[in-house]
């Protein structure tokens, strides 16, 4: 019977909401294309996106002004997304190796990096401006 306590947990998730929705559609359209000329035309609508829930951490926000070249952000990152730049003494931030742990947020003493709400961030070049924050 090692069924039986996994059953509670069953029944909670067969009838909660989930955390995501069908976005765009409420059901896949044959077409996009025509999807899209029906939503244009006012016959179909959009599903809204479900909004991002609070401290959620997305892109990092880089404020060049702020930063004074400690590199403590370089040194706690797990992933080696940072790099300082000796000649300027600012950092680079590689986004596509981030793993948005937050702790170069955290550990900033001048509250020069943040986390942003913004998570689509997919690119089909690593090198755009889109994946490296200057």
């Amino acid at each position: 019977m090692a069924l039986l306590p996994m059953f509670p947990e069953l029944l909670k998730q067969l009838f909660r909401t989930p955390a995501t929705n069908t976005f765009p559609a409420k059901y896949l359209p044959p077409s996009v294309t025509g999807f899209l000329e029906k939503v244009g035309a006012g016959q179909a609508a959009l599903v809204p996106p479900v909004p991002t829930p609070p401290k959620f951490r997305g892109k990092i926000e880089y404020q060049r002004d702020g930063c004074i070249g400690c590199s403590l952000c370089v040194k706690v990152c797990p992933s080696n997304a940072i790099e300082l730049l000796e000649e300027t003494k600012r950092i680079r931030i590689w986004v596509d190796q981030c793993i948005f742990c937050s702790q170069c947020t955290d550990i900033c003493p001048k509250g020069g990096l943040r986390m942003t709400d913004a998570f689509l961030l997919a690119d089909e070049d690593r090198y755009s401006e889109n994946l490296i924050v200057e």
